[in-house]
């Protein structure tokens, strides 16, 4: 009676493990699907995978430089402000609307000196290159004119007595070499009038105010 007994026990326990080797093929078939796929199915999978893993990395390459141009596209944009900050505040400086600051000479004229004499020297200084100018406090601009008869001169409604103090902003050696090289305005004013001298001193720092002018235009406009 032993012998069937444990043949039925054998039995049983066969048939457990059957239906669990079953029921573990089956959550594996459940869980994929792979396995039912034949080997040309699994490669155009494969294959399709790697296409669009390329197309996801193309896409960010794309993002990634449309990202970059855009920074750089900030960055010339902030440049291109700051260039037309400096741009503005240089032609402020050169109609004379700002005081400036910077190095330059200062220019002593002694004597009596015509108004046409003084204005002569304003412009060797702007063409040597002088930035700003100032004379006696005044600051020089396009429309400024020295007037009056010799001893009575005036400049902005402001009377030049016979010591005339002129500071100019720019590269100091270039405007010391216009007014006193050989032959130059200096020489000319000191052979032409007997008590007329004239004294240039380099400046590592000068000074000059912003004009009092009024710079707007009244009848001039800009063209369209």
């Amino acid at each position: 009676m032993s012998q069937p007994r444990s043949q039925v026990a054998l039995a049983a326990v066969a048939l457990l493990l059957g239906l669990l080797v079953v029921l573990q093929l089956r959550a594996q078939q459940a869980g994929t699907g792979l396995e039912r796929q034949s080997a040309q199915d699994l490669t155009l999978l494969v294959a399709n995978l790697t296409t669009r893993n390329d197309q996801l990395r193309g896409d960010v390459a794309d993002l990634q430089r449309q990202l970059d141009a855009i920074a750089a596209d900030r960055s010339r944009g902030a440049t291109s402000v700051e260039q037309l900050r400096t741009d503005l505040e240089r032609v402020r400086i050169w109609a004379g609307i700002d005081a400036a600051e910077g190095p330059g000479i200062r220019v002593t004229l002694y004597g009596g000196l015509p108004a046409a004499a003084v204005s002569d020297v304003l412009n060797e200084l702007r063409n040597a290159g002088a930035e700003a100018m100032a004379i006696e406090g005044v600051r020089v601009t396009a429309s400024t004119t020295v007037g009056g008869p010799v001893g009575g001169l005036s400049v902005e409604n402001t009377a030049l007595g016979p010591r005339i103090e002129i500071l100019a902003i720019g590269n100091a050696p270039a405007l010391t070499g216009a007014l006193t090289r050989v032959g130059g305005i200096a020489a000319q004013l000191q052979a032409t009038y007997e008590d007329v001298r004239v004294e240039v001193t380099p400046l590592d720092a000068v000074e000059v105010p912003a004009t009092d002018a009024a710079l707007v235009p009244v009848h001039g406009a800009p063209r369209p």
